[in-house]
């Protein structure tokens, strides 16, 4: 703790605090910031305390009011210790804040503040946080208040000789914004309190005492959260012997008369620029740490780490100090730089990736989608981030445009959440992506809109997913149906669904397998009426054997997990003649599974076969969920197609005229990406059987920020505590397929590799003194499956680490640090799928069984 000097107040009547003429009053003041983990100790926390004394007295009286008073506040000069060290308030850094200063204050509350301009913005602060805390009213009641704090609504509670000021901080006012992720799941909640308890003797304030406290926690994991504790106290001492008012006819004039230096500089707190003295610069940061940059570190928990602060390190940086680091860094950890440089969404780092890429050279494809991808998962995009993807025909890649397009869709989804969607570029862009599957014949260009209307979740296109879903051609089909799975349910018309029930019932013509059930996956998901659930569940019985069997596990899924659907289901699994044995009890090979891993997460995972034992699709998917919201973790789905006559079979109806074809899909923190294609036509796919290595493609790889939170807490003691949230992750998702004519099988295969980082850090700094505490976590995980023939190896054994640091710095030099971490393995859990799919691989590797 430190020791300073204090403050003031006053008597008081029917209105608020009224002094008297030719008094002066005395009092006792002290303040303190304590930081510590959420639910921790008040004795482990770190912070700092200051004690002062005060005096307070009249000025000057409107003749007219009573209650309109013009006060003069000082600090004594004091001697306090801390950490061994003495400091005079009149000297140093605290220096100024001895020097006296005015608030005018009008029936209880100030109306004007004055001090000098030239002050330190801590110390005018914390005098406007004493002044703050002489705002009071006597009778019960909700009102706006402006204060250090900002403008806040105000409750106040009278009984008795005691007050009760109740401070509504959410919805306080400042001039100062910070920025969160857009996802509640990986965002942080916040909680905040402030309640002053005023005691009264005869009208006058004998004590004020204040407490005020902020928790912030990381909802991907409650445990990493930081407290902050805010406490301020006044007594009445005494009073003696005073300086006589000042005559005047209105406050301006007689504090000129007082004092011509002073100004009126408002009550609510000034912005402080703080300075970090000896940090590294971004240069001399890369240097320390370009190591843990190269792809082969990627799977450890360092690698996002280092990410997060490198991130910190370059928000901080001029354009030209980031180029310099773009062009110094080696090849391999290049990717990695340009995954952080963007991430970091500040002008100049925008600005040097821009000037850094040449979108028109067609061999950059790996860094332009590397920035690609971390636009879509940018935290908090600009509309300047938008238009820099407005390079029309300079792009040199095909892959890459198809990218710039799906991307932006995921801009226009996240500048609309924000409401910025009738900005210029938000309006032009909208108007692209809606406008581009009709303006178009090419398979692949209409294919690139329809990914990015699904990325950007305009209302606007729920027609034209209505149009494509009934398209001749499946890929339309089955991105449109997947697309309006994403929307809120109220969107979904009664029109919408007549049009998909539709599709799965084949009332106007024969669809694909895997285009009618990811109808069905609308209809379960859209809230179904009890008809629709009741005319799904009499088709089953007579569906194809594997869609037939695909349906039935649907179905039992929705129920064992209590799905939205399960209730409506349940009731029309009532009627006997939609639900009896000779309907669940087709065989055949397909399976879906679902299973809750934790209370905040779900895997999911969706098989679906040809009739000749193909796998036609394979769909995983991991959702999390926190407070209501739910995010769309991951989805890889791989599909097949056309490749019956590999084996001499016959293809399913409706799939007799497909092209063989393989690819796959990914969806990563609700933002489509570009598909992967291994394989398309007859001769591709000759061409990828005898030359496959076996060596999986890469659909994603690199660091995503994704939480990414900052915010300055105003404390009403005038003190400001930055707070800084950050989580990042290093991830590796490939997947490949083998197609074995001689043991007459496929094989494919999806590899994730994950190291995952999250940052919690809480810092107050005064400029004579700086204290902060950090607390975070980190998890390394994989998840490898192999459909078709075996899913092995998952999930393995993450390790999950939590740290709390805290740190205290005083003007002396001297210094103080304490760390504590702990280690937890965390138990696996095996998650056992559909017995049929045991059945499948009895089949394949009949002789090892």
């Amino acid at each position: 703790p430190l020791l300073l000097c204090g403050l003031f107040l006053c008597g008081y009547v029917a209105a608020g605090p009224r002094l008297d003429n030719h008094q002066l009053y005395k009092f006792s003041y002290r303040t303190e910031v304590l930081l510590d983990r959420a639910g921790g100790s008040k004795t482990s926390s770190a912070g700092y305390r200051i004690t002062s004394d005060v005096s307070a007295h009249l000025v000057w009286r409107d003749p007219g009011n009573k209650d309109d008073q013009l006060i003069q506040l000082a600090v004594c000069q004091h001697e306090s210790e801390g950490e061994g060290t003495t400091y005079l308030m009149g000297k140093g850094p605290l220096g100024a804040l001895t020097r006296p200063y005015m608030i005018h204050l009008r029936n209880g509350k100030v109306k004007a503040f004055y001090s000098y301009r030239e002050e330190p913005a801590t110390i005018k602060n914390l005098k406007r946080g004493l002044a703050s805390l002489l705002q009071v009213q006597l009778n019960t009641g909700k009102v706006i208040e402006n204060d250090v704090s900002g403008r806040c609504t105000v409750q106040y509670r009278a009984t008795n000789g005691q007050v009760t000021r109740t401070k509504l901080l959410e919805t306080c006012q400042t001039s100062e914004t910070g920025f969160t992720t857009h996802s509640q799941v990986l965002g942080v909640s916040k909680k905040a309190s402030s309640v002053t308890s005023f005691t009264l003797s005869d009208g006058f304030i004998e004590s004020a005492e204040a407490e005020e406290v902020h928790i912030l926690t990381a909802n991907s994991r409650r445990s990493a959260g930081v407290k902050v504790v805010s406490r301020q106290s006044l007594k009445f001492v005494g009073r003696a012997a005073g300086p006589l008012e000042v005559p005047g006819k209105d406050v301006a004039s007689v504090v000129a008369s007082v004092d011509a230096k002073l100004a009126a500089v408002g009550v609510m707190a000034e912005q402080v620029k703080s300075q970090c003295k000896g940090c590294p610069t971004l240069v001399e940061h890369w240097q320390a740490n370009k190591d843990q940059f190269e792809p082969e570190r990627l799977s450890k928990a360092m690698a996002p780490r280092s990410f997060l602060a490198f991130i910190q390190s370059i928000r901080k940086a001029t354009e030209k100090e980031i180029l310099s680091v773009l062009k110094s860094a080696s090849k391999t950890a290049l990717p990695q730089v340009v995954d952080a440089v963007t991430s970091a969404q500040t002008p100049a780092s925008l600005d040097a990736i821009l000037s850094f890429l040449n979108f028109t050279d067609a061999k950059g494809l790996v860094l332009q989608e590397r920035f690609l991808y971390a636009c879509g998962f940018a935290s908090h995009p600009n509309e300047k981030m938008l238009q820099s993807l407005l390079v029309g025909t300079s792009i040199g890649s095909s892959e890459i445009k198809e990218s710039v397009v799906i991307i932006m869709g995921a801009l226009v989804n996240k500048l609309c959440l924000k409401g910025g969607c009738d900005s210029p570029t938000v309006v032009q862009v909208k108007k692209m992506i809606l406008e581009g599957p009709e303006s178009t014949e090419v398979e692949a260009e209409i294919q690139m809109f329809l990914l990015s209307l699904k990325n950007s979740l305009l209302p606007e296109a729920i027609p034209i997913f209505t149009k494509y879903a009934e398209s001749e051609v499946g890929a339309f089909c089955t991105i449109a149906l997947s697309a309006l799975q994403r929307y809120d349910t109220k969107l979904i018309t009664e029109e919408v669904k007549s049009m998909v029930n539709r599709i799965y019932h084949q009332n106007r013509r024969i669809y694909e397998k895997n285009v009618r059930s990811a109808a069905a996956d609308v209809i379960l998901s859209s809230n179904p009426s009890y008809e629709h659930v009741k005319n799904l569940l009499l088709s089953i019985g007579n569906l194809p054997h594997e869609m037939n069997k695909y349906m039935v596990s649907k179905i039992q899924d929705i129920l064992r997990f209590e799905l939205p659907a399960s209730k409506v289901v349940r009731h029309a699994m009532k009627d006997m003649v939609s639900h009896n044995y000779d309907r669940f009890a087709k065989v055949g090979s397909s399976s879906a599974y679902s299973e809750t891993a934790d209370v905040s997460s779900t895997y999911s995972l969706d098989i679906l076969y040809s009739g000749s034992g193909i796998m036609r699709r394979s769909n995983m998917n991991i959702y999390g969920a926190s407070s209501g919201a739910t995010l769309h973790g991951l989805q890889v789905a791989i599909e097949a197609q056309g490749l019956e006559t590999l084996i001499a079979a016959t293809p399913d109806e409706g799939e007799q005229d497909l092209e063989s074809y393989a690819g796959m899909s990914a969806l990563l923190f609700d933002v489509q990406l570009r598909p992967v294609t291994f394989f398309k036509g007859y001769s591709d796919l000759m061409s990828k059987i005898f030359s496959m290595s076996g060596e999986p493609v890469n659909v994603v790889k690199g660091l995503i920020l994704l939480t990414d939170h900052s915010e300055v807490i105003q404390l009403q003691s005038g003190v400001k505590a930055s707070a800084e949230f950050q989580g990042g992750l290093a991830i590796d998702i490939s997947g490949g397929m083998e197609i074995s004519l001689w043991y007459r099988e496929s094989k494919t295969s999806v590899n994730n590799r994950g190291a995952l980082v999250v940052t919690g850090n809480v810092t107050v700094d005064m400029d004579f003194v700086r204290t902060g505490m950090e607390v975070s976590f980190e998890t390394e995980a994989s998840l490898d499956f192999i459909t078709t023939v075996q899913f092995s190896n998952y999930p393995f054994l993450p390790t999950t680490s939590e740290y709390l640091t805290k740190y205290e710095s005083l003007p002396s030099g001297k210094s103080s640090v304490s760390s504590k971490g702990r280690k937890q393995l965390v138990p696996g859990s095996e998650f056992p799928l559909h017995q049929e799919n045991s059945n499948m691989c009895k089949k394949v590797f009949d002789s090892d069984w």
